[in-house]
């Protein structure tokens, strides 16, 4: 009986939840006024249009060794940019993680920076900095520091959490000290898992480095608007490919190193 009461007011708390959710879309589709019926009938033309004119040509190839310039700056830029933010991260992390927390102060502050760069999104910080740096490749390297250090400081503080208990509460055991447990206990138990939340990173600034270039006029997203707007629709498609490629070959590489070091 209890049973059937349980699952009863799963179905209509499931019901409900749909109901919500229904109401909620219906209404955006009023207020944004979409048409839904031409949506769907313009996407068959859309791809169409892609696979006439998306493609690189014989004339847009001339223009790859400028793609793959502004390529390997974005790409130096987003490692450049991840680097730094761990290093950063992880002396955060060691104050905001309640196992390596100095006192509870510090570590409510730590947790609280983390948050805050975490939470905003990488294109609001570059149209923030974008006052202030202008366009140029500073403005995109800031944006995707704040953007690291936020993620890669919460990231580092559960990897501390969930690997460094056991051993730390060892050393201290044995009068060890605060700099001595860190390094001798917190950092070799936990750099795997880092380095893997590190890689992660880079694969992950490097999507969006496309997107921060274009809002801030550097690296391979100025090469792909430059050549959309200019109505150089197969330079932009060789630009699509070349990013496409470079995250493959990085995901690649990212996970190999996964399996060595961890």
């Amino acid at each position: 009986m209890l049973q059937d009461k349980f699952f009863l007011r799963k179905r209509i708390q499931s019901i409900l939840l749909i109901t919500v959710l229904l109401a909620i879309t219906y209404g955006a589709i009023i207020i944004t006024e979409y048409d839904i019926v031409h949506g769907f009938t313009s996407f068959p033309k859309a791809i169409a249009w892609g696979l006439t004119n998306f493609y690189p040509t014989e004339a847009s190839l001339e223009k790859l060794p400028n793609i793959m310039e502004k390529l390997i700056e974005t790409v130096l830029i987003s490692v450049a940019a991840a680097t730094l933010a761990s290093i950063f991260a992880l002396v955060f992390s060691l104050f905001g993680s309640k196992t390596t927390q100095l006192n509870g102060f510090m570590s409510t502050i730590s947790r609280g920076i983390a948050t805050l760069f975490r939470n905003i999104d990488v294109a609001v910080w570059s149209l923030i900095l974008l006052f202030s740096f202008g366009q140029s490749a500073l403005t995109g390297f800031f944006a995707l520091f704040f953007v690291s250090f936020g993620f890669l400081t919460r990231a580092f503080i559960e990897t501390i959490d969930e690997v460094g208990g056991g051993s730390v509460e060892a050393l201290q055991a044995t009068g060890a000290s605060y700099t001595s447990t860190i390094a001798h206990s917190v950092i070799p138990s936990s750099i795997p898992q880092m380095m893997s939340w590190l890689l992660f990173m880079v694969e992950t600034n490097i999507r969006s480095a496309t997107l921060v270039g274009i809002l801030t006029g550097t690296g391979i997203g100025f090469s792909f608007d430059l050549y959309y707007k200019g109505l150089d629709y197969n330079s932009a498609s060789l630009v699509v490919i070349v990013i496409l490629l470079t995250i493959l070959c990085l995901e690649i590489i990212s996970n190999y190193v996964r399996r060595v070091i961890l």
